[in-house]
């Protein structure tokens, strides 16, 4: 048995568009709810009043949605001392061409992004989309496929157009349904025959409140009715998209951070299969088409009816769309116990036997395999690791390059963890892509400062700097890793002894 992963294996990285496309009020692109969001907090909606170029305020209602350019210069992200990450992002809307390029010299065969709903749907009700915000991306598939890079593409990244979330209170209503229905017909056109790999939704599983739902409402009902017009949804685009794109694969993203029992007392034991529960119900409804037994358990808790949502006919939706295959982002490990909050990750006491990164994130690279196995074992689908990586504080000298030797480190450990998984275990596994192979904007600080990136990004946390692009240390690191497929994050290890040992 050797340690050897399948020809067929796909290394990348992936981005989310409000945290590394930018462009706001460029090419038509509309108001989303994420921009709303100042520095990992959201701003009440329809309070917000943004000032505009020409020193005019904007109140940022119903009647103000067609975003504005914004002059050469200007600075897209701050409006009366607010700074708001989404609008500028890391400017991925102007770099593209060149953070592709730079893919291509590292050896990716895949790149995960997200559309950005409302720069192809400006409002999200309108009948035809915006030409040039389809373009952008028929352009930037095109430029991919250039570089044998396979788009993996996120439908809609914890995010929709404000409109909507104005207009129907986002996923509360049936017809959002319809209006995401017609964004995927629009992408299943344009540039379906071009791409096999989708995803629905990203973490739907931990998406909350109103930037996620568009809903302003967060009691539990009205979260899992909007969450059960996303499973709708999410069925019905892939019965779709298996219709208009023979030999297309379709999934779900889900947070799948493993959680352990805080000792072998039986009461914390049961409390981890509780919170497992908990998260795994969302995989459950769409890779296996219904409601599982313990929901009625999880809607108790909760005090949630749901035949206040679940309609008639609804049943056979969900059967006839789901999954093809099961993503994942895994970061870190954390402890339960008896007693503890079910809607948190940990609570408990820090694992001893663990690293911890600046944020408290626990470091446990045989999580991953354990997590993997999970997975697999659960669905008997394929699984594709969509995120894993290491925020960092990233310490750059004037060339813009980064000694990051500890993010190398993390990274070839949960890789060899991954490659026993496939290998010795016999999970089927499609391929990684990194989470932030580019610096970004982090989406629970809005901050700059937690980096993750092969590429070093010259920006701070208030959106300065000059924006230029530079390879980091584990950038030669990684493109050694795709052009071995893998092969050299053994070299130096016996991994005959590897798998005796196992």
């Amino acid at each position: 048995m050797s340690l050897k992963l399948p020809d067929t294996f796909l290394w990348g990285g992936a981005t989310a568009d409000f945290q590394f496309e930018g462009g706001f009020g460029e090419g038509g692109r509309g108001l989303l709810t994420r921009d709303y969001e100042t520095d990992g907090n959201v701003t009440t909606p329809r309070q917000l009043t943004l000032k505009m170029p020409d020193g005019s305020r904007t109140s940022v209602n119903s009647s103000f949605f067609q975003c504005q350019p914004f002059p050469e210069g200007a600075k897209p992200c701050i409006y009366d001392d607010q700074y708001y990450p989404s609008h500028q992002a890391v400017d991925g809307y102007h770099h593209w061409k060149e953070d592709i390029a730079l893919m291509a010299e590292m050896g990716f065969s895949v790149y995960r992004f997200s559309i950005t709903w409302s720069r192809i749907f400006p409002l999200g009700d309108e009948e035809t989309p915006n030409e040039e915000g389809i373009q952008f991306y028929v352009d930037m598939v095109d430029e991919l496929l250039a570089h044998d890079i396979q788009p993996l593409i996120t439908i809609c990244h914890d995010e929709l157009p404000a409109h909507l979330a104005e207009k129907h209170n986002g996923w509360e209503s049936r017809e959002t349904i319809d209006e995401y229905l017609k964004l995927c017909r629009v992408l299943f056109e344009r540039i379906g025959t071009k791409c096999k790999y989708w995803l629905t939704f990203n973490e739907i599983n931990a998406i909350a409140g109103y930037i996620a739902t568009g809903s302003p409402k967060t009691d539990p009902q009205t979260h899992y009715r909007c969450i059960h017009h996303m499973f709708l949804a999410s069925s019905k685009a892939i019965q779709m998209g298996h219709e208009m794109m023979p030999g297309s694969m379709f999934g779900t993203m889900y947070a799948s951070s493993e959680v352990y029992p805080a000792s072998c007392k039986p009461d914390d034991v049961f409390r981890r299969m509780q919170f497992r529960h908990m998260t795994q119900f969302f995989s459950d409804v769409m890779a296996q088409g219904y409601y599982p037994y313990y929901a009625q358990d999880i809607f108790r808790r909760l005090n949630v009816d749901p035949t206040e949502f679940i309609l008639d006919g609804d049943e056979e939706i969900l059967a006839a769309g789901t999954l093809d295959y099961v993503t994942f982002s895994y970061y870190r490990s954390a402890l339960i116990k008896a007693g503890d909050e079910l809607k948190r990750l940990g609570g408990s006491p820090t694992n001893p036997y663990l690293e911890t990164t600046p944020w408290g994130w626990q470091i446990d690279p045989v999580g991953l395999r354990y997590v993997m196995n999970e997975v697999y074992d659960r669905y008997r689908k394929p699984i594709f690791i969509v995120e894993n990586g290491l925020g960092a504080i990233d310490e750059a000298d004037e060339n813009g390059y980064v000694e990051d030797d500890y993010r190398i480190a993390y990274l070839r450990d949960h890789l060899r963890e991954m490659a026993k998984a496939i290998c010795i275990d016999g999970v089927e596994c499609l391929g990684y892509t990194m989470w932030g192979c580019f610096d970004l904007v982090s989406l629970s600080t809005g901050e700059m400062a937690k980096r993750y990136g092969f590429v070093y990004i010259d920006m701070d946390d208030k959106g300065n700097g000059t924006l230029k692009r530079s390879k980091k240390k584990s950038f030669d690191w990684f493109k050694q890793v795709c052009a071995t497929n893998g092969d050299s994050l053994w070299d130096g290890v016996d991994t005959d002894a590897v798998v005796a040992a196992d």
